[in-house]
């Protein structure tokens, strides 16, 4: 698959989220090559902490393929998915997560709660491939230029 081709999509994505006043994030589904959905973050815009971009994408994703088993499909996004993500990503047993940057404290990868690669939970299935780091100076620039505005908001 080309990795770097669906981050930019995810990219393109986060820049309309911040546009809206949201955190730049943007989140694809993958089957088949081909993207099922793609959605930005939408927190602030609903007031519903649920509403981050990779929960969206997988909402409409379900949605979309009618089954909640999205186990053949690829979910990118421009930040790793945080804990709540994370659950929801393992929940619908996504075959891999592709992102850019790191969320060090609330990651469900790189953080001390690694939701995404945990065999500890009985009745879950195996954990999603994860690569990261794809397009990662791209997605840190747009994170750099969103808090460079939220800190001009605040002046």
């Amino acid at each position: 698959m080309n990795h770097e081709k669906f981050m930019r999509h995810c990219l393109i994505l986060g820049k309309q989220a911040m546009e809206n006043g949201e955190s730049p994030v943007g989140a694809i589904v993958v089957k088949n090559g081909q993207i099922v959905s793609e959605a930005t973050e939408l927190a602030k815009t609903n007031a519903d902490v649920t509403c981050h971009a990779e929960i969206e994408a997988i909402r409409l994703a379900v949605k979309g393929l009618k089954t909640s088993r999205l186990d053949q499909c690829h979910l990118y996004t421009t930040h790793e998915p945080c804990i709540m993500c994370s659950y929801v990503i393992r929940h619908h047993q996504i075959q891999s997560v592709i992102y850019g940057q790191q969320v060090p404290h609330i990651g469900g990868n790189s953080s001390d709660f690694n939701i995404l690669g945990t065999t500890k939970i009985p009745h879950w299935h195996h954990p999603p491939e994860i690569l990261s780091g794809i397009c990662e100076e791209e997605c840190l620039q747009l994170s750099q230029i969103y808090l460079a505005l939220k800190s001009k908001q605040h002046d």
